[in-house]
């Protein structure tokens, strides 16, 4: 059966950690660039650097991207040089909830889902089918200037860090990419492990699926489920549902109770509603550091707990109602939005609830 799986959110322009122009400074460093040419503009000073708790727009991130692409426009394949260095660890918290994953499928949609919390400017569309996991990279909204080293940046990051996951380096089985091919291709050849296809009509890369269901070697329930709640809770303080976010939350959700829940609006009619369009809209949950998609998520695991925790309603009532066609769907969305099973929640709650 196939599926599509893409993140909660469709923009780059939202906050991030510093980790990743940390990573791009040490770059620059090692070929003789100093810090403070790689920050300027930015208003961030180096001991900035060092700093777990700064967040910044990803606009700032962009201002980096520049002056790196700039000053070391004489390096070749650098989106590559960068993207190796990029490591599951950069990631934080969302980096141990990914590595303590079930396994590489769990991790691909865990990263999906809490996509925000990362540092991509590509946008990965992932689709899985029987044979192939195909994803596609889409960049249309990043700026031309930066294009190719962003998507060749973001495209061997993911491949470096899922070959963190898997406790080995591995190959895609396929790779095409949008732009013209250029000195350094050899080195994107030899790090993905496939020769690239250039000039093609959109950027994809290919996975064995046979990889998917390997079980990750540090896998750990219990602290998989401890950093998703962190992760969710993290996200949950980035985009506090103030202004925008607040008027389109209050829009989804249905009026009366759980047990007729009408399928959630579409974007373009929350935007009627608000009197706006649904680019203006889209733009402005983006600068909130959101996305429509988020939000109806959102809604729909805050109606589930309720369900699954105040109603003897079973989880396939719970997932027809919520707008599944039936269980599974549901149950593989609810562990992604929690980190464990609607059955598994549900027990959990009613413990907690006895005297």
């Amino acid at each position: 059966m196939r599926t599509v799986e893409e993140p909660g959110i469709r923009t780059w322009d939202f906050p991030r950690g510093i980790a990743s122009i940390a990573v791009m400074a040490g770059c620059a460093a090692d070929h003789g660039v100093s810090t403070d040419r790689i920050l300027a503009g930015t208003g961030l000073t180096s001991a900035a650097l060092s700093d777990p708790d700064l967040q910044v727009p990803g606009a700032i991130e962009l201002v980096v991207v520049r002056n790196l692409v700039r000053e070391l426009a004489d390096v070749p394949a650098l989106g590559v040089e960068v993207g190796r260095r990029y490591r599951i660890s950069t990631f934080g918290i969302f980096g141990y909830a990914c590595i303590t994953s079930p396994t590489l499928r769990e991790a691909i949609s865990l990263a999906l889902r809490y996509y925000q919390l990362g540092y991509g400017f590509c946008t990965p569309v992932v689709e899985f089918d029987e044979g192939t996991v195909l994803a596609r990279i889409h960049h249309d909204l990043v700026p031309a200037d930066v294009a190719r080293f962003l998507v060749e940046r973001d495209i061997v990051a993911m491949h470096r860090v899922m070959g963190d996951l898997l406790g080995h380096e591995f190959a895609v089985s396929r790779i095409e990419l949008d732009f013209a091919a250029h000195e350094g291709a050899d080195r994107l050849s030899e790090v993905l492990g496939a020769t690239p296809l250039f000039g093609r009509p959109q950027t994809v890369f290919a996975l064995d699926p046979a990889i998917l269901g390997q079980s990750l070697p540090q896998a750990n329930a219990q602290t998989w489920s401890l950093c998703v709640a962190q992760c969710a809770d993290l996200v949950q303080r980035r985009t506090a549902r103030t202004g925008i976010t607040a008027q389109v939350r209050k829009l989804i959700l249905p009026g009366g109770d759980s047990t007729g829940i009408p399928a959630p609006p579409t974007i373009e009619q929350v935007a009627r509603e608000l009197g706006t369009s649904p680019r203006t809209l889209r733009r402005r949950l983006a600068e909130a550091g959101t996305g429509y998609r988020a939000l109806v998520d959102e809604v729909r695991c805050t109606l589930a707990e309720e369900m699954l925790s105040g109603t003897p309603l079973s989880v396939d009532d719970i997932a027809i109602r919520l707008g599944y066609a039936e269980a599974t769907p549901f149950i593989h969305a609810f562990k992604r939005w929690t980190g464990t099973t609607p059955s598994a929640y549900r027990r959990k709650r009613a413990g907690s609830a006895r005297p």
